[in-house]
């Protein structure tokens, strides 16, 4: 435990009872009062919500995404939801979990609508969870309970996947498909095929199209694993699958800040995790879902449509598409981090007439309700808390290139019949970026910019034939970019200038 030194009774009245309070606790030494860990006892709820939901992973963005708005689906729309907490691997939460009772706090810091917003929920809706190598029995059990639900995961972007491997009885399969296939068939035999049995299930991993992936997949292992065809029939009528898209930014346990925290909260928590105060889940599902998951009572941001694509585009070029741009910008301009972007008069200029000529006149999506997402993404870029370091964002710059920004100007020609002079700027910038390609990967166009770089004189002709020969790579980009008109000339003008006036001056000049 973490020894605080502070006055008992005014950290009870700061906490008003809805936080634990400090136990008076007498150490070896004597005389040291220490906090206590979170617990049921303490705040005063002891309840266990009817098991409507298992949970594949424990870790802190889900934790922070999809159990904080479950709590606040309970407190503030009657959903009446527990969560059980599967844990897949040997790496995860659920020992913590089960010792705090479930309990964990979520802790909101950042800007929202031009204000700086902290703010923090225990959250109360789990009720346990499992670790599935350990516990496979108590695992099995779950398929038997008549309240469950809804089935959520995140298992990372490789969680979602078929491998070949035998169905051996009381031995648990090694994906997390394979896991939920063989619940779903324990379910299908408990309840005999009833159809009104079946889950909603909404994976959260970061692949396009999740959820039709997740089913295609467990089909696949029904086959694989010679299933009987009523339980295929079952799992296409039965249950529900969606796609979905989440946004949050979640940076976790604040291992350097601990003390703050625990002084603020006036208890200690294994499982503090810190997220911003942006969210988004875009649900891809059929109308009555609403009525299931009462995100709309709660006021949450959750959008339930026919077709998340536009929302998942708006993501990638506006959000992701502005990190792969401003990076190796910034990195020239000598910033560290992507607040420092923010705080670059020059750069915010570039960024604005980037996203606002070049970007949003690309997207199919409501003018207005854009431009709210850019105002949100600027304020997620500038949060005084989160310090995101453009080189943890530069690894696999120039193939993220090609699928955040390449589209983006390819329709920007194709609709406007001209080159979009920022974008074409930032890929210059980019091809710079990689002159020293070991500090941004060891991928093979890393190395080829390297070595293009390297053998040369810096005159025209060889920079020209960096250009070329890197716009040229069908590996990276699946054609040959030299074939747009007067792309190459661009880039190269942009690079030159980059390289023998600066990279201040050359941005000024666009």
């Amino acid at each position: 435990m973490c020894a605080i030194a502070t006055d008992y009774s005014k950290l009870c009245k700061k906490n008003k009872g809805a936080m634990l309070i400090i136990a008076q606790q007498i150490d070896a030494d004597g005389g040291a009062i220490f906090m206590q860990r979170l617990n049921r006892q303490h705040i005063g709820n002891s309840r266990r919500y009817p098991e409507k939901i298992i949970q594949f992973g424990s870790g802190n963005f889900l934790r922070a995404f999809l159990d904080w708005q479950i709590e606040l689906m309970n407190k503030k729309a009657g959903f009446d939801a527990g969560v059980t907490v599967i844990q897949s691997t040997n790496r995860g939460a659920v020992d913590k979990l089960n010792e705090q009772e479930g309990l964990f706090t979520v802790y909101i810091r950042g800007i929202a609508n031009g204000r700086v917003v902290q703010q923090h929920e225990v959250v109360t809706c789990v009720n346990r969870g499992i670790h599935v190598s350990k516990q496979y029995p108590l695992f099995i059990e779950i398929a038997q309970n008549p309240d469950l639900r809804f089935v959520f995961s995140n298992t990372t972007e490789a969680g979602i996947c078929f491998k070949q491997e035998p169905l051996i009885e009381d031995v648990p399969p090694q994906t997390f498909p394979g896991k939920l296939t063989v619940l779903l068939y324990k379910r299908f035999q408990y309840f005999r095929g009833a159809l009104d049995k079946g889950l909603i299930i909404i994976p959260c991993e970061l692949i396009e199209k999740n959820g039709e992936v997740l089913r295609k997949t467990i089909l696949q292992y029904a086959e694989h694993w010679g299933l009987n065809s009523d339980f295929i029939d079952w799992v296409y009528k039965a249950n529900t699958f969606c796609n979905s898209l989440v946004d949050r930014i979640v940076s976790g346990y604040p291992k350097n800040e601990i003390e703050h925290f625990v002084e603020q909260l006036g208890y200690e928590d294994q499982l503090l995790t810190v997220a911003e105060p942006y969210y988004l889940w875009v649900i891809e599902g059929p109308d009555w879902l609403e009525n299931e998951l009462p995100f709309r009572q709660a006021g949450l941001n959750i959008l339930l449509v026919d077709d998340l694509t536009p929302y998942r585009e708006r993501k990638v070029r506006i959000l992701n598409g502005l990190h792969t741009a401003l990076t190796p910008i910034g990195h020239l301009f000598g910033c560290r981090t992507v607040r420092d972007v923010m705080q670059n008069e020059t750069i915010r200029v570039y960024m604005d007439r980037l996203v606002n000529d070049e970007i949003i006149p690309m997207l199919d999506l409501p003018r207005d309700e854009i431009r709210t997402f850019v105002r949100e993404v600027f304020e997620r870029f500038n949060n005084p808390f989160i310090d995101h370091y453009l080189s943890s964002i530069a690894l696999n710059s120039m193939a993220k290139f090609r699928t955040r920004n390449l589209p983006t100007l390819l329709s920007y020609i194709k609709q406007i019949g001209r080159l979009p002079k920022h974008l074409v700027f930032s890929l210059s910038a980019l091809i710079v970026f990689y002159k020293e390609g070991s500090h941004v990967d060891d991928s093979e166009i890393s190395q080829l910019c390297r070595l293009l770089w390297e053998d040369g004189d810096g005159s025209d002709r060889h920079l020209y034939n960096i250009v070329r020969t890197i716009l040229g790579y069908k590996d990276l980009w699946g054609q040959d970019l030299n074939d747009i008109p007067e792309l190459t000339d661009l880039v190269f003008t942009y690079l030159a200038i980059i390289e023998r006036k600066g990279i201040k001056e050359a941005i000024q000049q666009i």
